[in-house]
């Protein structure tokens, strides 16, 4: 898997002030993507080992609240294996810090797994799991509303992950 870019202090992708990791290679391709260069799976820096631990070493700082992961797309088959076992160390290290996910897809909470079921990998339910918020659902530039917070259009969903696998149903982590 290779990586766009590394946004070290965001404040815009979650709550706090957050490490955001924009991924490579998205096959959704939204109309008026705001990063479309990341649609390329060959796009930026191989996601190796030495900028995985960069990252887990720049979270213990105490004022960096959490992980966010974007894109490009999180959920595409080949991402989903480079990223499980990043975020199971992530998890494993800083159990306190939410992990945030942005996605075009979107999640079936009945079944912890996406609705578009050719994303679905050995990895989808548990890599769901381990995130805290998922932001799901395609951009749809007709839906686009400045005032949402921490998504673009009204068509996406801030779903509380944890609360929703438990119940079944879709929870909102916020209005």
């Amino acid at each position: 898997m290779n990586y766009a870019t590394i946004k070290w202090y965001d404040i815009a992708n979650g709550e706090g002030v957050r490490i955001s990791l924009f991924v490579s290679g998205c096959t959704h391709q939204c109309k008026n993507c705001f990063n479309k260069v990341a649609w390329d799976f060959d796009y930026g820096q191989p996601f190796d080992e030495k900028i995985e631990q960069k990252i887990l070493d720049e979270l213990s700082s105490p004022f960096i609240a959490g992980l966010s992961l974007l894109g490009g797309e999180p959920f595409e088959p080949q991402n989903q294996a480079a990223l499980l076992p990043f975020v199971k160390k992530v998890k494993e290290r800083y159990p306190d810090k939410p992990i945030w996910c942005y996605t075009g897809n979107v999640l079936d909470v009945e079944t912890g797994l996406l609705v578009e079921t050719h994303k679905n990998t050995p990895h989808t339910k548990e890599l769901i799991s381990l995130i805290d918020v998922l932001i799901d659902g395609p951009y749809v530039e007709a839906l686009h509303n400045i005032r949402l917070k921490f998504r673009g259009s009204s068509n996406q969903r801030v779903i509380d992950v944890k609360k929703s696998l438990a119940e079944k149903c879709c929870v909102l982590y916020m209005e």
